[in-house]
């Protein structure tokens, strides 16, 4: 036993909720951040002032066709898993090889494809750095050991967790049939749930073509965890966090919750209020693409995608104008509610000895 704990002692393998819950899932989110969440921002910006270099394919791959953000999008699985391998101090060959191992577990991975990839990779990154350089062949065995395993476990195990998060999906299609009171509560508080854990939000809600009002309670929830953890990690983050989480992701927090899940009370709460509130009084319904609904305010995607619907609406005819209500509902509840509720519900948890200083702090 003394000889195995040296020989991890020996590769830099440390077995820990830190290591694998905080610095591998907290790198995972900067990773998902640098590909999908970027390319996502590129692309809207692009559509949104008509910028025909970031619009405008520049690449087809296999009859897909790319833009600037697209290209970029595509690449969230590898960079997800050599941020992964990064944060798990892996040498040059096994990190290199997480592309591959992270582009396999993303594919195969469906709507789980975030959760996949830290699974798989992390296995694949210990087992690779385990024989690393333990042979004079070196070149050849570590980056086979390690892509080797990566795809076999990415076969065998992330399909089944892209299954369990469409089980998600399943929670929302049956919350939308409760009534709209109900239903806000619960599809805001899940979705939102869904967009700041590692699995796809967006992917649930496009797989599930969520539209209508349960598309607005999604789009709710989803604002309320990104402004709300942007806003009451002020303090901690400034202007940084406050760019990075409200327009990028509220993944970046997920090492933080694992850390204390206190934290994630206030943003959830606030999901549970604006849900109900936007299909009761404001009757806010997402009618554009349903992939936004899962986006919240990354690139302001959900709210661009309510945008939209509307004037879908107007042009088939079963919308007469976009009116001072429908503004007023859609920037109250995706930012300024958010911005508001989840700091005061902080400070409550605050006043309670759940949440401290420094907890909501991300990392450099």
């Amino acid at each position: 036993m003394e000889g195995f704990r040296a020989f991890l002692k020996r590769k830099d393998i440390e077995i820990s909720l830190r290591r694998y819950g905080i610095d591998a899932l907290g790198a995972m989110a900067q990773g998902l951040f640098c590909s999908l969440l970027i390319g996502t921002i590129i692309n809207t910006i692009g559509t949104q002032f008509h910028i025909a270099a970031l619009s405008n394919t520049i690449a087809t791959i296999a009859g897909t066709d790319y833009t600037v953000g697209g290209l970029a999008s595509a690449m969230s699985g590898p960079a997800m898993a050599v941020a992964i391998g990064y944060a798990l101090h892996c040498p040059p060959l096994v990190l290199f090889s997480l592309i591959t191992v992270g582009f396999s577990s993303n594919a195969l991975g469906g709507a789980g494809g975030p959760l996949a990839v830290l699974f798989v990779a992390i296995l694949a990154a210990e087992i690779g750095k385990a024989v690393s350089k333990e042979t004079k062949i070196d070149i050849l065995v570590t980056p086979l050991v390690t892509i080797g395993v990566g795809v076999a476990l990415s076969a065998w195990i992330a399909p089944p967790i892209g299954a369990a998060a469409m089980k998600v999906g399943s929670l929302i299609m049956w919350a939308t049939e409760l009534q709209p009171f109900w239903m806000g509560i619960l599809v805001s508080v899940v979705v939102g749930i869904a967009l700041t854990l590692p699995i796809s939000s967006a992917a649930i809600c496009a797989a599930l073509s969520l539209t209508g009002l349960a598309g607005g309670a999604a789009v709710a929830g989803c604002c309320a965890q990104m402004v709300g953890f942007a806003v009451m990690s002020f303090r901690e983050n400034r202007w940084g966090g406050l760019i990075s989480q409200g327009l990028g992701t509220s993944m970046l927090q997920m090492g933080n919750i694992v850390r204390n899940p206190w934290i994630w009370v206030a943003p959830t709460l606030a999901s549970a209020v604006t849900g109900p509130l936007a299909t009761c009084l404001f009757h806010l319904e997402m009618n554009g693409t349903p992939v936004s609904s899962g986006m919240g305010t990354c690139g302001l995607v959900g709210p661009i995608g309510v945008y939209s619907g509307w004037i879908a609406d107007i042009s088939g005819g079963t919308k007469a104008a976009i009116n001072g209500m429908d503004w007023l509902g859609l920037v109250l509840i995706c930012f300024i509610l958010p911005a508001i509720l989840a700091p005061l519900f902080n400070m409550l948890m605050r006043r309670l000895g759940k949440v401290h200083d420094g907890d909501l702090t991300l990392s450099e």
